[in-house]
């Protein structure tokens, strides 16, 4: 029987290097039975390396663990389930071609004789789902299932462990707001179950909906914890980066200008022949956001990679002011004023082995010449680099500073200001703030805000709805690579959108 005056799980005194760079130092942290906690810090504030070392995946330098008061060696993620913590990744650890039963006894032996008993499994898995309103079919294949869905898969594999203690990191970044608000039923019930719950997030108002305190931690350190009920998104922003933040952005009326780009009716295969994009049609103009919203794997990506023609299109056209550039190459786009900020910021927006002077100038190169178009001009290029710098707050020791040891933010914030600064006719972004703390995410809305302000058509695909219903003008709403529906921003429900995003339609037309 716990002891409820020992919490399940402490932590003390952790510190982790990693070389000369301290990722924990002395931090401290308790979870109590029937708790969920949010640790909530900056992009490198140290709270993933600290659940990395709960489960197993590190191993601290100094400090200890103790499980219900008793000092514990956990030197693996086996180590870690035997204790009773478990955690879900954000990028779940699932067998696609497989059952979900089969996903979560894989690794287990059923019977003492090590014979897999598939039928009792699935008894006692669907007695689990039934219980905690997780409605999963212990027989249907992990690879048809939704990402939700999914996402509770992984949940049952720690349940199905008898997990006491479950880490959740960035549960809701796939979920549509249906789902997210399953999942929170899901975890009220664990919650009242006795199960602790840690979550890293960097939702404010999801910690306010769900948790029931706070840990919040900076450059490593373990700041304060805090009741939920004693603080507020506003404050908690304010703790986590140490100066106010604006959590919602003032986005000034502006009407919008001439048609700059016009998506006809297109369509696109995958590489497998499966149909991605079916008839898609949009009008984008100068000075306006269009947001692009639904869950991930509906066809936004395959967008993008259309208006930049990282894939072919099978049907359709598109006209940036008017010309057909259906069949322009990604340089000739480039050239006719169409800027791209990609999802994946460090293998497809910058060469992280390259200086950040270097990243600056990425796709402009013959710009930034000396000796009639010959030879890289540095000193163009440290004028261009220091000018984004400057303008997007992005904190670097010196301009040939190595790319890839920015954080997220100061990353995303350079290839922000490199395409922003182009001033391109159209801009299209893909996820442009996933992963950024709340101080990252101001200055990149602000610098998506400013583009607007100075007549650029942007196209915003998003998967977070705050963010969507924050910064666009209008909205479309895809699903199954189709436009589901397309609404004005400031008329915009997330109960509406919701719907869509789970294959509802309106009553009307998209345009």
């Amino acid at each position: 029987m716990v002891n409820a005056n020992v919490p399940v799980v402490e932590l003390k005194g952790i510190t982790k290097r990693f070389g000369k760079v301290t990722a924990n130092h002395n931090v401290s942290m308790s979870v109590g039975a029937g708790e969920i906690i949010a640790l909530l810090g900056e992009n490198g504030a140290g709270k993933s390396t600290l659940m990395q070392i709960l489960y197993g995946l590190y191993q601290a330098d100094e400090g200890q663990i103790l499980v219900e008061g008793q000092a514990v060696s956990i030197r693996s993620p086996s180590d870690a389930i035997a204790l009773g913590i478990g955690m879900v990744h954000q990028e779940f650890m699932l067998v696609q071609p497989m059952t979900v039963v089969e996903n979560v006894i894989l690794g287990l032996k059923e019977t003492r004789s090590g014979r897999l008993d598939l039928q009792a499994a699935a008894k006692r898995l669907q007695q689990i789902s039934d219980r905690h309103g997780l409605a999963v079919n212990p027989w249907a294949k992990v690879a048809h299932l939704p990402i939700g869905v999914q996402q509770r898969v992984e949940i049952l594999k720690l349940l199905y462990r008898d997990a006491k203690v479950l880490i959740l990191d960035e549960p809701t970044a796939v979920l549509t707001p249906r789902e997210k608000e399953g999942l929170f039923a899901t975890l009220s019930s664990l919650r009242a179950e006795g199960r602790s719950i840690v979550i890293v997030t960097h939702k404010l108002y999801e910690i306010m909906a769900i948790a029931d305190s706070v840990s919040v931690m900076r450059s490593g350190l373990m700041v304060e914890s805090v009741a939920v009920g004693d603080t507020s998104e506003t404050d908690l922003a304010r703790r986590m980066v140490g100066r106010d933040v604006l959590l919602r952005i003032e986005k000034m009326p502006q009407a919008a200008g001439e048609e700059v780009l016009h998506i006809d009716n297109i369509a696109m295969r995958d590489e497998a022949g499966n149909q991605k994009i079916w008839r898609v049609a949009l009008k984008v103009h100068a000075g306006e956001i269009l947001g692009i919203a639904g869950v991930d794997g509906n066809g936004q990506s395959e967008l993008a990679d259309a208006l930049l023609n990282l894939r072919p299109i099978e049907a359709g056209r598109i006209m940036l002011s008017g010309e057909d550039i259906s069949e322009h190459s990604p340089a000739q786009r480039r050239a006719a004023g169409m800027g791209f900020i990609p999802a994946d910021r460090r293998g497809v927006g910058s060469v992280t082995a390259m200086s950040i002077a270097d990243n600056a100038i990425l796709g402009a190169q013959r710009q930034h010449t000396a000796a009639k178009g010959w030879f890289l001009s540095p000193k163009a290029i440290a004028q261009k680099a220091q000018t984004i710098v400057n303008h997007f707050n992005v904190i670097t020791p010196d301009l040939e500073f190595e790319a890839g040891k920015l954080s997220g933010g100061n990353l995303q914030k350079l290839i922000l200001g490199r395409e922003v600064m182009r001033k391109p006719r159209v801009l299209v972004v893909e996820q442009p703030t996933r992963g950024l703390d709340v101080g990252a995410v101001e200055a990149v809305w602000q610098g998506l805000l400013e583009a607007r302000q100075q007549g650029c058509a942007i196209v915003m695909i998003s998967a977070e709805l705050e963010e969507i219903m924050n910064l666009s003008d209008r909205i479309a709403v895809m699903y199954e690579g189709q436009i589901a529906g397309v609404l004005n921003a400031c008329e915009a429900s997330v109960e509406q959108m919701g719907e869509l995003m789970a294959g509802g339609r309106l009553s009307r037309e998209a345009s």
